[in-house]
């Protein structure tokens, strides 16, 4: 990469005249330093009091188009630190902040990314596959952190060692007065890293009696990740709550926090829920990873006719399309993947939300909060006056919401929610029973959709298998034809001896039509209404989960966790 010419010297300080941050005086006065001491602009204009460090790297992310970070919130991770020697980091102004071992990209973050000598000697010190993504951050951020990330023990046994002797172990000695001394400041940073490094979907600290337990959620399922002594939990709430804003000296009511945080390279989002307990506080952090949050709609694994069902739910104008799901089936990432199909100049796309999980640009998101008194029900009212095209309510609770969002459906809006049933059929029942009258429910339903999350049997790992006769009747099948091989997991080290990686996606879709409208407005049964649909096409959530388990996705003993095969053995 050839370094900036002249006329790229004076856009950079253009940019920040245009930005109003800079003067053409403070410009002209900048560039004639330059001259004299041959040093880049962008330090010349920090070192020279013109502008902050933090609005320099956001002007020069957008001069040479490189994503910026935050390094003040950042947590660098210990194997790309063992990459690269501290040495070399400081003397070319670098410092890694995340490996990829399957890609073999390393992420460093580097004040001049036009800096030919610091990539050179960097890249002449790594293996020939591992390449080099940069990100801008600023020089003296990278300093501190550099000090911080070399100069103390970043692994989690690390760190328990030193807490549990006394000992701290740094490499070379590191500025004095540092909150990065304390050692639990860098055990929740490790824990967190380890957690997003892991996939994890919420992170657990459980206190018991004499011991702390420490789980992760993974593919849906808590497994106990750490057990440590009771007597370290103290400090660490304190060092969570403090990190995400929560009131310290409270311990005896539940709150809530959030926390934003770079790591592995990218901005990931820590929702934080206390709950009191008989032992002490027990603490749950919700990871929002953003890079993961949004999934195009054509990834979300539905068959072909599933899709073009749901895109044509979607181009209907005006009525109310319904999530249904238990808590975790990832209702609100399809909700999220349907919008950002959606999303366009020409919508006005407004969202009431318990917490915003994803932020999206064009779309005006809003979280409902006790402290300003605003519901659902409130929100949705006003947001009919923010002249709206599509609305998405984070959840009907109860009648005044669902009452809002069909007013909203009526008076030619598309609005999307989610509802807690087990099936997408069972909406209904359930939305009589919230006290809607059943010729609302008739007409402005554009339809439903039920969802469950499957694990992913793991490649490497599985194991086929011919299905045992009771296997047959739960798939399906007919005994006296041949059988299909089916496959169940074992455990590999890629997997970390689970059989699964990742999780994916049933579905039940039906959509309303005159026929079915016709049922529910005179109060037909579960059966008739089902036997209906069935006769349209629809796909109960066993049959989705059985295509799954025979194109070998996953396991029958996984759909039998997750949706019931009962009526399938009858």
């Amino acid at each position: 990469m050839s370094p900036p010419t002249d006329n790229q010297r004076k856009l950079l300080g253009q940019i920040l005249i245009t930005m109003g941050l800079l003067s053409e005086d403070q410009l002209h006065i900048a560039l004639l330093e330059q001259n004299r001491k041959h040093q880049p602009l962008g330090r010349l204009l920090v070192q020279l009091g013109f502008v902050t460090e933090s609005v320099m790297r956001e002007a020069l992310s957008e001069f040479y188009g490189k994503q910026s970070v935050d390094l003040a919130h950042s947590i660098a991770d210990p194997e790309a630190l063992g990459l690269v020697p501290r040495e070399l980091a400081k003397r070319h102004r670098l410092l890694p902040l995340s490996f990829d071992p399957d890609q073999q990209v390393l992420t460093v973050a580097i004040s001049d990314v036009n800096d030919v000598v610091a990539l050179d000697a960097l890249r002449s010190h790594l293996p020939d596959a591992v390449s080099v993504e940069t990100m801008l951050a600023g020089e003296s951020e990278i300093a501190r952190a550099t000090d911080q990330c070399y100069g103390y023990e970043l692994s989690i046994d690390g760190i328990l060692n030193e807490i549990e002797t006394g000992e701290i172990d740094y490499r070379s000695m590191p500025p004095a007065g540092d909150e990065y001394s304390q050692p639990v400041v860098r055990l929740i940073d490790a824990l967190l890293t380890d957690a997003v490094k892991r996939e994890a979907s919420d992170v657990h600290f459980e206190p018991e009696a004499g011991f702390l337990r420490i789980r992760y959620r993974i593919d849906g399922l808590l497994h106990q990740i750490r057990a440590l002594h009771k007597s370290y939990w103290a400090a660490m709430a304190v060092r969570i709550k403090v990190m995400s804003s929560m009131n310290i000296a409270e311990t005896r009511a539940p709150q809530d926090g959030r926390i934003s945080l770079n790591i592995n390279g990218r901005p990931v989002d820590f929702r934080v829920s206390s709950q009191p307990t008989i032992h002490g506080e027990n603490v749950v952090l919700r990871v929002l990873d953003r890079q993961k949050g949004i999934v195009p709609l054509d990834g979300l694994g539905l068959t072909e006719q599933q899709l073009d069902l749901l895109k044509l739910m979607i181009a209907r104008p005006e009525g109310l399309i319904l999530m249904t799901g238990p808590t975790g089936s990832g209702k609100t990432t399809t909700l999220y993947s349907i919008l950002n199909h959606i999303n366009s100049e020409g919508l006005n796309i407004m969202t009431l939300e318990d917490p915003v999980e994803y932020p999206m640009a064009m779309i005006r998101q809003t979280s409902v909060a006790e402290a300003s008194k605003l519901d659902f029900a409130n929100g949705v009212r006003a947001m009919l006056r923010q002249d709206p095209d599509v609305i998405l309510v984070g959840e009907i609770r109860d009648e005044d919401t669902a009452v809002m969002a069909f007013r909203a459906a009526m008076t030619g809006h598309q609005v999307y929610s989610t509802l807690h049933t087990n099936s997408a059929i069972g909406a209904i029942p359930r939305l009589l029973d919230i006290g809607i009258v059943p010729d609302i429910i008739a007409g402005n339903i554009i339809g439903v959709v039920a969802q469950r999350l499957l694990r992913r049997l793991c490649l490497q790992c599985r194991s086929p298998q011919t299905p045992e006769p009771w296997e047959v009747r739960l798939l399906g099948l007919q005994p006296e034809r041949s059988l299909p091989t089916i496959f169940r997991a074992e455990g590999c080290p890629e997997c970390n001896y689970r059989g699964y990686r990742g999780r994916m996606a049933i579905m039940e879709v039906m959509r309303m039509d005159s026929d079915l409208d016709e049922l529910v407005a005179r109060r037909a049964s579960y059966r008739e209404i089902r036997n209906a649909a069935r006769a349209k096409g629809f796909r109960t959530l066993a049959e989705d989960g059985v295509r799954r388990v025979l194109e070998g996705s996953t396991s029958l003993d996984e759909l039998a966790r997750v949706v019931d095969l009962t009526e399938r053995m009858a």
